[in-house]
């Protein structure tokens, strides 16, 4: 294995990005103008929802579902974003427009509670808001080789602290993981559940492969993952058992193949967890075969 430290958004360096525009409330500004309050509740405190998205040859790879899951989760902390899904959509097209995007480009859509009147974390102290931003990025991912994973002792929680399917501006647990992950060596952590089960990456969902069936956690704990229920539907679609179920670190060192789901990178094959070679610690043939239906499937989506 390479030593040098990868992460599975790792993305090729394309200089169009130092011009790019970038969406701020309703304007669209150069990067260096790009910016929000210090009173803004998502720099304070975190208060905020977030998606992902990808443009695929001029269009964005389930949109639709996407914004459902922003809109839900806005209702779920109490945010009214103040648009509705058709003027977010708009927004987003606006921007890929004045930034001519065709394709491989990346989206980040941020949704605060606004900016505070005094900096303290009580919502009625927002004031002024939401605060909307969306960051359009010429994006190629980059990831070399097989990504190796660290288990971490920070866990994917239960809802009633911090519910991990909500896409919140406060990753601060996941970010802790990661460094764990990189002190140990690896390039991303391996998380587990209040159970002791496998569950997440820092950053992606996470699948195995034993004898030719898919392992995925029971969704419980982990990220409400798009790409995720993509992947579980196209085995269910072409004859390829999955299960969604509680599995152990002892079930992954002895998997035939490990990768990683995502709206960045699709499917990232897993080479090492814990220094353990995850089957021939490169791309297997399942996970190989699941990229295709899914860059069929995307294809299918435009």
């Amino acid at each position: 294995m390479d030593d040098e430290r990868i992460s599975t958004h790792e993305a090729e360096e394309d200089a169009r990005n130092a011009g790019i525009l970038i969406w701020v409330n309703g304007e669209l500004r150069p990067r260096h103008a790009a910016t929000v309050s210090v009173y803004d509740s998502g720099f304070m405190l975190g208060d905020g929802v977030w998606e992902g998205l990808r443009l695929y040859d001029g269009g964005w790879a389930f949109l639709d579902e996407h914004l459902a899951r922003l809109f839900e989760a806005a209702k779920a902390i109490d945010l009214d974003i103040g648009m509705t899904p058709d003027q977010v959509a708009a927004a987003l097209e606006e921007t890929r427009a004045a930034n001519a995007m065709t394709t491989d480009a990346h989206a980040r859509l941020m949704v605060t509670r606004g900016v505070k009147r005094l900096p303290f974390q009580h919502p009625r102290l927002s004031d002024r808001g939401p605060t909307m931003v969306i960051i359009m990025e010429h994006s190629r991912p980059r990831i070399p080789r097989p990504v190796t994973l660290a288990t971490v002792p920070h866990i994917r929680g239960l809802p009633m602290t911090q519910d991990p399917k909500l896409n919140s501006h406060s990753k601060l647990n996941c970010i802790l993981a990661c460094i764990a992950a990189e002190k140990a060596g690896a390039d991303e952590a391996l998380m587990l559940d209040v159970h002791g089960f496998v569950n997440t990456t820092n950053a992606c969902n996470f699948f195995i492969v034993r004898r030719g069936e898919v392992w995925t956690s029971t969704g419980d704990y982990c990220m409400n993952g798009i790409t995720r229920q993509k992947i579980i539907d196209l085995c269910r679609a072409n004859a390829i058992p999955v299960h969604e179920r509680n599995f152990s670190l002892v079930d992954t060192y002895g998997a035939d193949e490990a990768f990683l789901t995502g709206t960045f990178g699709a499917q990232t094959p897993v080479g090492l967890v814990d220094g353990r070679v995850i089957g021939t610690g490169e791309l297997g043939p399942v996970t190989e075969r699941l990229r295709g239906l899914y860059k069929g499937l995307v294809g299918s989506h435009r």
